[in-house]
């Protein structure tokens, strides 16, 4: 396991606008659209295309003895939103820098919009949004002129500026205190005004470093509100988050834990692939044997967790629970109650993450062979035999 790292503060706000830094740095909704977004998809391989907003190949970095990113390869059309999911000090702050170009690579490539990051055109800069952990405004202006200046600097009209910072005010729930200096906010409205002056411009790519952290549930539903409005017009978002369970609001999710790309894939199959399918809870009117279930096609795998309440590990919820009642009822049962359990994303990921970790435990241990062959336990030169005849040193 390598060690957790202490990722690098971020650049100013004013760096950041200007691009001065990228230069000089050395749930899905209930709302969302029926129409599915393009997949994010780990590969090496990949060609170019110009509908893929990002894509990563075998990306490393490394901080003097601390591997903070592990070759990780991803790819992310456009109109999509990305969750990067892990532990604290998995990587995921570094990646973001590494996507924007405030790093560079150890090794690997890395391509945004069609660039290189820390090789950006000023245009390019224009079309992201960033907003990183720390808070990087101006405290001596009020909060309107911070969002007011930000748009200012991306070039945006003036009628048009004053119209999206009332807008993105009110969304982030800052309006009321617009003419309060920055620096007299708190820390979870700072969180707020900083996520504000990343959308302002409403751009084509938007990084967002754990956006909702220090604010409340109700507003945190407002912002992924605000998120999924901009994603269903177009525009591609790569956020980190710190609760788990926002993972639900993304389309697809990549897990990150010591660096390393664990899993990617939509919430629906990250909950599949922590369980081995889908699960079905069913009850019984009387005792019934689960071991019947195990011939089904369908049935990957069966808990019998009572005599009369059975776990069962499906590939389709959807359609095998029926199948499963039927299934029950034949072989002489009655099913009183049927239902798909979907785990939290905090199980979710409790179980990928110590998977990965058991896997990489596991790669480390010396092999029990190795060890029996240590110089102190050696046989003699005769060749010493075991108790059923064999010779110990040829069998070792």
């Amino acid at each position: 396991m390598t060690t957790p790292i202490t990722e690098p503060s971020g650049p100013t706000q004013a760096e950041r606008a200007t691009g001065a830094a990228l230069d000089e740095a050395a749930p899905r909704s209930e709302t969302s659209p029926a129409t599915e977004p393009p997949a994010v998809v780990e590969g090496r391989d990949h060609v170019s295309d110009p509908n893929h907003v990002v894509v990563v190949k075998d990306a490393v970095m490394r901080f003097s003895d601390q591997l903070a990113v592990d070759g990780i390869s991803l790819v992310v059309p456009a109109g999509n939103i990305l969750g990067l999911i892990g532990p604290s000090g998995s990587g995921k702050t570094t990646t973001i820098r590494l996507l924007t170009g405030a790093l560079k690579p150890t090794s690997g490539s890395i391509e945004v919009l069609g660039e290189e990051p820390r090789k950006f055109r000023r245009e390019t800069r224009q079309r992201i949004g960033y907003m990183p952990q720390s808070f990087t405004l101006y405290p001596d202006l009020t909060v309107r002129e911070n969002v007011d200046f930000i748009g200012a600097l991306f070039g945006m009209l003036f009628f048009s500026r004053r119209r999206r910072t009332k807008e993105i005010l009110q969304v982030v729930d800052l309006w009321s205190v617009r003419n309060r200096r920055a620096g007299r906010l708190s820390g979870g409205m700072q969180r707020r005004l900083e996520l504000a002056g990343a959308l302002v411009h409403e751009p084509a790519l938007l990084f967002l470093d754990e956006p909702t952290a220090g604010i409340d549930p109700l507003l945190r539903t407002r912002v992924w509100d605000e998120l999924h409005r901009l994603r269903d017009a177009g525009r591609t978002l790569i956020v980190t988050t710190q609760y788990v369970n926002e993972a639900e609001a993304c389309d697809h999710v990549a897990l990150i834990a010591e660096g390393r790309l664990i899993a990617l894939d939509t919430p629906t199959e990250l909950r599949r692939l922590a369980a081995g399918g889908d699960v079905i809870e069913v009850e019984t009117a009387e005792r019934f044997d689960g071991l019947a279930l195990e011939e089904l096609p369908f049935v990957r795998h069966v808990r019998q967790e009572g005599p009369r309440h059975l776990t069962l590990i499906v590939d389709d919820a959807g359609t095998a629970t029926p199948d499963a009642v039927d299934a029950i009822t034949e072989r002489g049962g009655e099913v009183v109650l049927s239902r798909e359990v979907r785990a939290s994303f905090d199980d979710v990921f409790a179980t990928l993450v110590g998977r990965h970790r058991a896997a990489v435990a596991a790669a480390a241990e010396p092999n029990d062979e190795a060890s029996d062959d240590a110089p102190g336990d050696a046989p003699d030169a005769a060749g010493e035999r075991g108790p059923d005849g064999t010779d110990r040193e040829a069998a070792a």
